[in-house]
This record gives C-alpha cells, sequence and structure tokens, in this order.
C-alpha cells in the first residue's frame, strides 16, 4: 500500500513563495509511476497542478501554474517537492500529493488525474492580498 505524506504549506503574502513536499512509503521508485499534486478550494472542483513521471522527470503543468510552480523530485528519498512561487490569492487551497501505481507511459496528463490510486492528507495553502 503507498503511502503519502505531505509536508510544507501554510499562509503567505500574494507574491511570496512556499515549498510543499510529498514524501512515498510502502513501495518503491522501481515501479515507475507519476506523482503529483492537485488542489481544491471551497465550492471548486479540483484542479490538477503539476505532475512528474519519476522514471525520467518528465513533467506537466495547469495552465495556470505555468511559469509559477516547480515540480521536482529526489529519486533516492522517494520525494516529490513543489516550489510555489509568486503565488497568488486564487492559489489559495487544500493542496493534495497524489501518486499512480505503475504507469505505462512517460508522459502523465492532468486529465488522467482521477485514475490516480494513492493521494495524501492535504495540506493547506492560504494566500493573502
Amino acid at each position: 500500500q503507498v503511502q503519502l505524506v505531505e509536508s510544507g504549506g501554510g499562509s503567505v503574502q500574494a507574491g511570496g513563495s512556499m515549498g510543499l513536499s510529498c514524501s512515498l512509503s510502502g513501495t518503491t521508485y522501481r515501479g515507475k509511476r507519476c506523482v503529483g499534486w492537485f488542489r481544491q478550494a471551497p465550492g471548486k472542483e479540483r484542479e490538477g497542478v503539476a505532475f512528474i513521471y519519476t522514471g525520467d522527470d518528465t513533467t506537466t503543468y495547469a495552465d495556470s501554474v505555468k511559469g509559477r510552480f516547480t515540480i521536482s523530485q529526489d529519486y533516492a528519498k522517494m520525494t516529490v517537492f513543489l516550489q510555489l512561487d509568486n503565488l497568488k490569492p486564487e492559489d489559495t487551497a487544500m493542496y493534495y500529493c497524489t501518486a499512480t501505481g505503475n504507469w505505462a507511459t512517460t508522459s502523465c496528463p492532468i486529465e488522467l488525474l482521477p485514475t490516480y490510486a494513492y493521494r495524501g492528507q492535504g495540506t493547506q495553502v492560504t494566500v493573502s492580498v
């Protein structure tokens, strides 16, 4: 059973930065997979934010965060990071780490988010004006 544990999050003013991390346990990276983040604000639908394929670092970003968020991984530590820069109030949401099982391709399309098998408990990101 894959477990995901997020850390980071908190409150920041608009224009600020923040880092999130997601540690995987109960698995190995030998089973290549997609790992990433989605967010959900109250009253809004879930939104895929950024994803990385653990096999070769291929990344995918939502248009709303391109150029501001960066996803990366420490393969040896089975940890995925999300750097959030130039934050906006509309980035305020609960951020969840999510992961697939073994993944057959090297891309992680955002539209396939509903197929991801695992998710963490979430961490709150609040951006004030």
